[in-house]
């Protein structure tokens, strides 16, 4: 049996879960400190690809990365072409899975006591150490819910990869996009191994939300 699907739908999430961890948190970190209007208009812009279909998110991904439009052809001459390669799906996850992560980071800061960043800068501490010392662990069970909901969202991703990277065999082959391809081929068998291991695969990823959840409520409760 291939197992690049899996392989490639694993480092595809992993990598785009990084990346949209650190943007995610440096986004929601700034919005949550915005007037209202603004944080508003922002949040419509930062979490549009969550309630647009997949297709539309991989056409507009297209439309600016194809090697027929301008960007696309500067890249594709500087020896990066994101249409129909592997590292292309980390695009498409990182425009999809990010909202996931910015939501759950900017609820997390936004419930944050400021008294306590005050508190550290009556003791003359800097607002990168309150930031990372402070802040961060206090709001940290919301921030790896929020990686964990990222990096599921990255992992099961097919609308948006599909449409940019399509699907070639031991090059951009993805589980979902692989379920689909036995499916249209007739081969059940081939598809429902693949379907069962994306299974296992979330519902690790939901337990672990589940977990991540219950202790930020036992926290909450001592509080």
């Amino acid at each position: 049996m291939d197992w690049y699907p899996l392989w490639n739908s694993l480092r595809i999430a992993a990598i785009s879960s990084v990346v949209v961890f650190f943007t995610g948190i440096a986004a929601a970190y700034y919005a949550a400190r915005l007037p209202r209007v603004v944080k508003g208009v922002l949040d419509v812009v930062l979490t549009l690809p969550m309630v647009l279909p997949p297709t539309v998110c991989g056409y507009f991904l297209l439309l600016v990365f194809g090697v027929k439009r301008p960007l696309g052809m500067l890249l594709d001459q500087l020896g990066l072409r994101f249409v129909m390669t592997w590292y292309g799906g980390i695009l498409a996850a990182v425009v999809v899975a990010f909202p996931l992560m910015y939501r759950t980071a900017r609820g997390a800061f936004e419930s944050f006591d400021p008294d306590l960043a005050a508190s550290g800068q009556t003791l003359g501490l800097s607002n990168t150490f309150i930031f990372w010392r402070v802040r961060m662990p206090a709001c940290k069970q919301g921030i790896l819910a929020g990686a964990v909901l990222a990096f599921a969202r990255a992992l099961g991703e097919y609308g948006a990869t599909s449409m940019l990277i399509g699907y070639t065999p031991g090059k951009t082959a993805t589980i979902s996009t692989t379920v689909y391809q036995l499916w249209r081929t007739n081969d059940e068998q081939g598809a429902m191994l693949w379907v069962l291991v994306n299974l296992a695969i979330s519902a690790v990823v939901l337990l672990a939300v589940n977990l991540l959840e219950g202790r930020r409520n036992k926290k909450a409760v001592k509080l």
